[in-house]
C-alpha cells in the first residue's frame, strides 16, 4: 500500500508561514534544493491545498524563463508531469497535471490507495495535512527545519489534543544549518 507523506520546510518553532504571511527563510540553498529534487522523485501523486497550488503554478510555466539554473530545470522536470489533486472550495478549475478532488480527502486517498502505481502519496499544505492528520491518514512526517524562529503564523503541526507516536527513521544535517527529520507513524498493530 502506498504510504501518505506530509513534507514541508519549518521554522524552529514549527511554522510553515509567518506572522507576516511570508516563507522567504525557506529557500533552499543548491544542496537542500536537491534534496527536494531527489525526494520528489519518490512521488506518485501530490494533494495539495489550493494557497500551496496557486503558489507552485510558477513551476507550470517555468522551464520557459532561460534564466532558470540546471537545477531549476530539473525539478520543472519532475513536478509539471507529477499527477496533482487539488482541494479547494473556490477553484473551479486547475492546470497542467492537476485535477480538483472530486471528493473528500478520505475517499481521495482511499481511492489512491487501491489504484496500481507507484511513488507515495505526498501532501502539501498545512490546512490540508491537518485534516490527514485528525483523520490518522498520514504515515510519514517529514521537515525540512529552518533555523529561524517566527514567533506565529501557519502551523506544520495541528494543534489538536491527540497524541501521535512517531518513530525516527531518519535524519540529514545541512551546511547551511537546516536539519531535515523524517518520522513515520508508530502503528499499533490490529487485533
Amino acid at each position: 500500500m502506498r504510504n501518505v507523506t506530509y513534507s514541508m520546510g519549518v521554522s524552529l518553532d514549527g511554522y510553515i508561514v509567518g506572522p507576516d504571511g511570508t516563507f522567504d527563510w525557506t529557500a533552499p540553498d543548491g544542496e537542500v534544493f536537491r534534496f527536494w529534487i531527489d525526494e520528489i522523485r519518490g512521488v506518485g501523486v501530490h494533494l495539495l491545498g489550493r494557497r500551496l497550488y496557486e503558489t507552485m503554478l510558477y513551476w507550470e510555466t517555468a522551464d520557459q524563463n532561460p534564466s532558470l539554473d540546471a537545477a531549476e530545470r530539473e525539478w520543472a522536470a519532475l513536478w509539471n508531469p507529477l499527477p496533482k489533486v487539488v482541494f479547494s472550495t473556490t477553484l473551479t478549475a486547475v492546470q497542467g497535471h492537476a485535477r480538483l478532488a472530486s471528493g473528500g480527502l478520505a475517499e481521495e486517498i482511499e481511492r489512491l490507495r487501491a489504484e496500481p502505481g507507484e511513488g507515495e502519496i505526498a501532501i502539501g499544505g498545512a490546512t490540508l495535512a491537518a485534516e490527514a492528520a485528525a483523520l490518522d491518514l498520514i504515515d510519514e512526517y517529514r521537515t525540512m527545519v529552518y533555523p529561524v524562529l517566527v514567533g506565529g503564523g501557519i502551523p506544520f503541526f495541528p494543534r489538536r489534543e491527540r497524541r501521535v507516536d512517531l518513530e525516527l527513521v531518519e535524519t540529514r544535517p545541512f551546511s547551511s544549518s537546516v536539519v531535515y527529520l523524517r518520522y513515520r507513524v508508530a502503528r499499533q498493530p490490529a487485533r
